[in-house]
Parts: C-alpha cells; sequence; structure tokens
C-alpha cells in the first residue's frame, strides 16, 4: 500500500515521513552515542539494516498501520537530514507520545522545539488527538527543558520496558 507523505513545513525546516533512500541518514542517527543512551541501541549497524529499520519500524508499523510515525526533520532550503520528530503508539503507553532526536553538530539551534512545535500543530488539528505525551530518560535534562517549553507536564516517573523513564503530558483545549 503506497500512502502519501504529509509534508510540514516551518520558517526553517521542512519535515516529511522518512523513505528507505534515507538509510545512510537513519544509520548514522542511531548509532550516535546521544541516541543509544537516551533512547536506546536498536542494533541496527548497516546500510541495509537502517533500510530495513525504516522500512519495518516506520513504513509496515508506522505510516500503513497507524497512519502516522516518524518525521524527517530537514532543512528547508538545502534539504539537509537534521534528525527526526517522530509521532508513535508504544504498547507501553495508553496515549500516543511525540519524541525527537537529532545529530549532534544540529543541537542547540532550536530545531526540535521548532519541528516539535509543527508536528504538535499536526497532532491537534490534522490527527484531532486530544492528548500528547513524552517520555525521558530521567537523565536527559535537555529533554525535560525541551518538553517543559513545549507545553507539556511532568505526570509522574515510569518503568518501561525501554527502562526509567519521565512520563510528560499535554490535554489540547
Amino acid at each position: 500500500m503506497q500512502i502519501q507523505s504529509p509534508v510540514l513545513k516551518t520558517l526553517r525546516l521542512s519535515l516529511r515521513w522518512l523513505t528507505p533512500n534515507d538509510d545512510e541518514f537513519m544509520l548514522r542517527l542511531l548509532n550516535d552515542p546521544g541516541f543509544i543512551k537516551n533512547i536506546g541501541d536498536r542494533n541496527v549497524r548497516t546500510v541495509e539494516a537502517a533500510r530495513e529499520y525504516i522500512e519495518e519500524k516506520f513504513i509496515r508499523q508506522g505510516y500503513e498501520k497507524m497512519g502516522f510515525g516518524p518525521f524527517l526533520v530537514e532543512t528547508s532550503l538545502a534539504k539537509q537530514p537534521l534528525g527526526i520528530c517522530s509521532i508513535v503508539k508504544r504498547d507501553s503507553l495508553e496515549d500516543i507520545d511525540i519524541g525527537y532526536a537529532f545529530l549532534p553538530e544540529h543541537t542547540g539551534q532550536g530545531f526540535a522545539l521548532e519541528a516539535s512545535l509543527e508536528v504538535m500543530s499536526y497532532i491537534k488539528n490534522t490527527l484531532k488527538l486530544k492528548r500528547i505525551v513524552a517520555i525521558t530518560n530521567p537523565d536527559n535534562t535537555k529533554s525535560v527543558i525541551l518538553l517543559q517549553r513545549l507545553g507539556l507536564k511532568f505526570e509522574k516517573d515510569l518503568t518501561l520496558p525501554e527502562g526509567q523513564s519521565k512520563l510528560f503530558g499535554l490535554d489540547f483545549d
């Protein structure tokens, strides 16, 4: 089944669903030490494995099955991949959650905030969800600060299959 990717745009960024052609970028992101520390090791070590990961986890289990998934975040003009901003339905959480991960050279420049605000608008206005949550590693203070800037409030500490996490939530009015 071929479905059309929504394209979201901000002043500096363009967001679209990932394709198997984004395999080299995903390989790099999934093996970034910050990604492994804060999100987890996905054991993807080759370009071929990254392509398969995109096809199975993002396309089949996300876009085709759920109608949403990760957005590739890239610069509007040069189309340089910076990171991802994801809409995820985890078995371990009741609500849909938002997440993000950026290559280290693209952190601290407001890209995660800008992309997340746009994805949250999409969640509220297009997907018509009433609530969004996010989880983060308790030691990831930068992520905690970003979630608070997005308007999400700390709700509780959780033990998930991924490990210890802090749960943040936001009810859309």
